[in-house]
Order: C-alpha cells, then structure tokens, then sequence
C-alpha cells in the first residue's frame, strides 16, 4: 500500500508528496548529491483519497482524449487565464545528479552570470560546497521566490482583484494583489514579501518588495537580503505552457539586477496533494547509496 501510489504518473510528478520508494535529489541534509532512496510509509495509505486523477471538462483534449497542451491560453474577464497547476521545466544544461540543489545559474542567459558581493558570493560557495546543508527547510521554514516554484508544484487561482499561489510543498501560499493597490506604508518583514500585479497586455506583471533576509533563492544557496525586490513577467504562452521572467534587484548581496526565465507546463486532470512538513520524523529512514 506505501507504494501503490507512485506508480500513477501524476504520482511521480512529485517529489515531496509521494511517499514511497523513489529516486530523487531529495532535500535531506549532506546527501552529497548521491543516489537516495526512501523509504517511508504512513502518508501514502491515506493520500490516494484525494483528487489524483480527475479529468477537467474544460481541459481542451486532442482527437485520443489526451489534453491539448499547445491549445491557445485560455482568456479570464478579457486577460490570459494563468490558473492550473505548474511544475518546472528543468533546463537540459543541469547536470541529472544535482537535484533540486541546482544553482539558478542555470536559468541564466548564455555568457550572463550572477554578479554577487564578497560576502554574499563567500557565504554562497560555502553553501554549495556542502550541498545545500542547513537550508531553511530542512527546519520546516518556507522556500524563497523563486525556489518555491522550483523544488515543488504549485497552483494559481485567479481572480480579478487577487491572484493566489499554492504551494504544495509545505501547503504554503501567496497572495498577489491586483486590485490597485499600492504597498502599505510599514511593512513587517515577511517570507514571500508583499506582492502587487497589474496587466501589462498579455503579460501579468508582479512587484514584490518587503522580505525578511531568513530563506534562500534557490537549493544552492545564493543569499538574499532585506532590501530585495523581485519583478516578475508571468506569460502564459498557449494551454500547457507558462513562462515567468524574474529580476531580482538586491543592493546589498548583489552587484546589479539580474534576470532569468523559468519554463513551466501545465499538470492537468489532477489537484494538489496536502504535504505537511513533520519536522524531518522521516529522515531516519533515509538509505545512502
């Protein structure tokens, strides 16, 4: 039974939901990029009740029933419709033995670099030379922008005057304001900021400012401070595909802005699978090979 769940396709999709044996670059401290196997059981028993496989009556389908991923972009009160389900679309260049530890260099243009101050490029090579060990999630705490839409899947509801993000991992969430609204005068440092949208043609555009400096861009380890601001572009390219271009501008770790596109396809005829982080009660059963 521990198992009979990540047979399904949907199942294997992700990660930190299927708890039962798989191979992955999972998110335990020191694994020195090494083949891991876990081994757990209690999540699964119960998790198959939850909408795994539900075909969508509005998913457009091709002539065999399967979904159209390259119809065209639904469209929502006249604008794109980004509402699904998304999981990343890993670049070919990240080597298969890394993991979720990849750096977001990765995302980079060609022959563009991230430009990092002293301390912060010292802090991240310490970081990177122990794989990722200490992270803030290993401790149960929130992924960063943009890491959360890295190591797990997410969901965005969208409504005229708000856009939610899910996060599966951890079943943590965001919320986007696009009712006008301009950031509040005091902000009290928060995890994924404060976030506010508006439509710039097709493209939905989202400026983020109001962070604590306690999480990590990305598995690897690049820092971030107080001071940082994100702008995002998130485009919906046709049915099974969204692309979301990042800035991340950050004075104090970071010499200039820097810029990358992340590549993400649709999970349709599925729901989200609740993972509650316990605190890492399972690494014990962690197998090194």
């Amino acid at each position: 039974m521990a198992t009979l769940g990540c047979r399904d396709e949907h199942w294997k999709l992700r990660y930190s939901s299927c708890r039962g044996v798989f191979e992955a670059g999972v998110e335990w401290q020191s694994m020195r990029f090494a083949r891991i196997l876990i081994v757990a059981t209690a999540a699964t028993a119960v998790l198959p009740a939850q909408w795994i496989n539900y075909p969508n009556p509005a998913t457009p389908r091709t002539a065999d029933g399967k979904p159209n991923l390259a119809a065209p972009p639904p469209r929502k009160d006249g604008k794109p419709d980004l509402s699904g389900i998304w999981r990343i679309t890993r670049p070919r260049s990240i080597p298969a033995g890394e993991g979720s530890y990849a750096s977001l260099q990765y995302w980079m243009a060609n022959g563009e670099t991230i430009s990092m101050q002293p301390w912060a490029e010292a802090l991240f090579k310490e970081r990177y030379a122990s794989f990722g060990a200490g992270r803030p999630s290993e401790r149960c705490l929130p992924h960063a922008i943009p890491d959360a839409m890295i190591v797990g899947n997410f969901k965005i509801v969208q409504d005229p005057e708000l856009f939610l993000i899910l996060y599966e991992e951890f079943a943590r969430f965001r919320q986007i304001f696009t009712d006008g609204r301009d950031f509040p005068p005091e902000m009290s440092p928060a995890w994924f900021g404060y976030s506010v949208g508006r439509w710039d043609g097709d493209v939905l555009v989202v400026d983020s400012k109001g962070f604590n400096d306690l999480n990590w861009l990305d598995d690897a380890g690049h820092p971030h401070t107080d001071a940082m601001r994100t702008i995002e572009r998130f485009r919906r390219r046709d049915f099974g595909h969204m692309e979301i271009q990042l800035t991340i501008d950050d004075p104090k770790a970071y010499t200039k802005p820097w810029t990358f596109t992340m590549q993400f396809q649709i999970m349709p005829d599925t729901e989200l699978i609740e993972d509650v982080c316990e605190n890492e009660k399972d690494a014990r059963h962690t197998v090194v090979q």
